[in-house]
């Protein structure tokens, strides 16, 4: 596939930059939904502008790296239909075990705030859920717990092959089960044969069947 045959490490992504007009929406946001500690913020008049314009960004991180998101506040930007443009479509933050996933559905359900999308991908289950800005954020796991197993799974299973698409869930029918004493295989194995189906799909869901 590539004629580079230089060995070369593999550079990994450290962090993200996302530009917004309200800082402190999203900053309240990813520290409530991901448990982000802010590391460093700042509000400092630009004087490159005659309204010293303030210039407020904040560093983040959920983890040992030094910050994995930079909120910058630009007030001025304007409101897109991010559906038909190319975008960057979402990012992940991935949890070791489902339970994790599920707590942290139950415990933003509580707040009211909720995915506008639940899937399991056969390799992953995942909760989309969108920020102040409509960023899209995924939540998940990986339905393996062994990376290698997921790739290779991906890459060469002949019933992946034959039914790639996602599965819709039900969170809340997920918990149940798991309350039931359900093992997280078990819960993939019967979601892939129709179990856990929500009663009705979202507005979301809806857009995308026909996007």
């Amino acid at each position: 596939m590539n004629a580079n045959k230089v060995t070369t490490m593999r550079p990994r992504l450290p962090h993200l930059i996302l530009t917004t007009t309200s800082i402190d929406a999203v900053l309240n946001w990813y520290c409530n939904a991901l448990r982000m500690d802010l590391v460093h913020r700042t509000d400092m008049p630009d004087s490159k502008h005659e309204d010293e314009q303030l210039h407020k960004a904040a560093w983040v991180s959920n983890d040992e790296t030094e910050h994995r998101l930079l909120f910058v506040e630009l007030p001025k930007l304007a409101a897109t239909d991010e559906l038909h443009h190319p975008r960057l479509q979402h990012f992940t933050f991935e949890y070791p075990h489902i339970d994790e996933l599920l707590k942290t559905y139950a415990r933003l359900k509580e707040q009211r705030i909720l995915p506008v999308q639940c899937t399991d991908s056969d390799a992953k289950t995942a909760f989309y859920y969108e920020d102040p800005d409509r960023n899209r954020v995924e939540l998940s796991v990986d339905d393996y717990a062994d990376r290698c197993a997921s790739d290779e799974h991906v890459q060469y299973s002949p019933e992946f092959d034959e039914s790639p698409m996602e599965y819709y869930v039900d969170p809340d029918q997920l918990i149940a089960a798991r309350k039931a004493g359900v093992s997280p295989w078990e819960l993939h194995e019967r979601v892939r044969a129709g179990e856990f189906a929500p009663a009705k799909l979202s507005a979301f869901q809806l857009s995308q069947l026909h996007a």
